[in-house]
C-alpha cells in the first residue's frame, strides 16, 4: 500500500514539474505587469487603456475639488483658514496634478528598480542553492511515503503561492488604475486617501520581492533533501511566503505625517536607482 502511495505522489509531482521552472522565471514581470500576460496575445495593454479613462476623470475632480476648496476657504470663508496664504493649495494642486499624469513613468521607474533588485537577490540565492526538480523528483521515490508526503505538500503550498502572485499582479493593476484618482487627496493638508493609498501600494510591491526571494529559497532547500531538516526549511519557507502580506501588514501602516510622502517616494527612486549603478 505504501508503494503504491508513493508511487501516485511521484506521478503528481512529475506531472507538477513541468510547469514550475517556467512559472518561478515568470513570477517578477507577470506581477508587476499582470496586464500584459492577461491580454498579451492582443498586444495591448487593458491597463493603460482603464488608466487614460480614469485619467481624465481624475484630473477633472482634482480641478473641481481645487475650486470648491477654493471657493469655500477664500470666498465663503466656511472651509480652512482664509488668512493662510493660496500657494499652499495651489502648490498642493500641481503636485496632485502633477503625480496623476506622471505616475506611469514613475511606476516605470519603480518597477525597474523592483525587479533589478529581485534579479539580484535571486542570483545569489541561486548561488548557494543549486537543484534540479527531475532529480528530486527521482529521489523521493526512494526515501519513503513521509518523504513523498512532504514533497506533495510543498508543491501544494508552491502552486497556493503562484495563485497569490497572480492575485497580487491583479491588486498592483487596480492600484495603477485608481492612482489618478487617489491623487484627489492630495489637495487635503493631510493627504486624504492618497497617504494610505500610496502605503498600499508599496506594501504590495515589497510583499513581492519578499515572496519571491523566499519562494526561491524554499525551493533551494526543499531540493537539497540530501542534508539534514532543509526539508522541514523548505517547507517554512514556502509557508512564510504565503503569510508574508500578512506578516507586512504589521508594521507598514500608516503614519502621521504625510506632507512629505511625495518627496519620499520620488528620492526612494532615485536612491534605489543610484545604489543599483554603483553597484553594477
Amino acid at each position: 500500500m505504501e508503494v503504491i502511495l508513493v508511487l501516485l505522489i511521484v506521478a503528481v509531482l512529475n506531472g507538477a514539474i513541468a510547469y514550475i521552472d517556467e512559472m518561478l522565471q515568470e513570477l517578477v514581470p507577470m506581477t508587476l505587469y499582470a496586464d500584459r500576460y492577461m491580454i498579451g496575445s492582443s498586444g495591448g495593454s487593458i491597463v493603460e487603456v482603464l488608466f487614460e479613462v480614469m485619467l481624465g476623470f481624475g484630473v477633472s475632480l482634482i480641478i473641481l475639488k481645487f475650486l470648491k476648496k477654493g471657493f469655500e476657504c477664500y470666498v465663503m470663508w466656511t472651509d480652512g483658514d482664509p488668512d493662510t496664504e493660496p500657494a499652499g493649495l495651489v502648490i498642493r494642486f500641481v503636485q496632485a496634478v502633477a503625480v496623476a499624469v506622471c505616475f506611469p513613468i514613475l511606476y516605470g521607474w519603480m518597477a525597474e528598480v523592483t525587479q533589478g533588485l529581485i534579479e539580484e537577490l535571486m542570483a545569489a540565492i541561486g548561488t548557494v542553492t543549486s537543484y534540479d526538480w527531475q532529480a528530486w523528483v527521482n529521489g523521493i521515490s526512494s526515501l519513503g511515503l513521509t518523504t513523498a508526503i512532504f514533497g506533495l505538500i510543498f508543491i501544494i503550498c508552491y502552486f497556493m503561492l503562484y495563485f497569490q502572485f497572480l492575485m497580487r499582479g491583479l491588486e498592483i493593476a487596480i492600484l495603477r488604475i485608481g492612482m489618478p484618482m487617489a491623487c484627489v487627496g492630495l489637495l487635503d493638508n493631510d493627504k486624504g486617501v492618497f497617504k494610505t493609498y500610496i502605503n498600499k501600494f508599496f506594501q504590495s510591491t515589497f510583499a513581492v520581492v519578499i515572496q519571491i526571494c523566499l519562494c526561491k529559497l524554499g525551493v533551494g532547500m526543499m531540493l537539497n533533501m540530501g542534508i539534514n531538516m532543509n526539508v522541514f526549511w523548505g517547507l517554512a519557507c514556502m509557508v512564510l511566503a504565503i503569510k508574508t502580506p500578512a506578516f507586512l501588514r504589521e508594521f507598514l501602516v500608516s503614519t502621521g505625517g504625510g506632507g512629505g510622502v511625495i518627496n519620499n517616494v520620488y528620492h526612494s527612486v532615485r536612491l534605489a536607482g543610484m545604489a543599483k549603478n554603483m553597484i553594477k
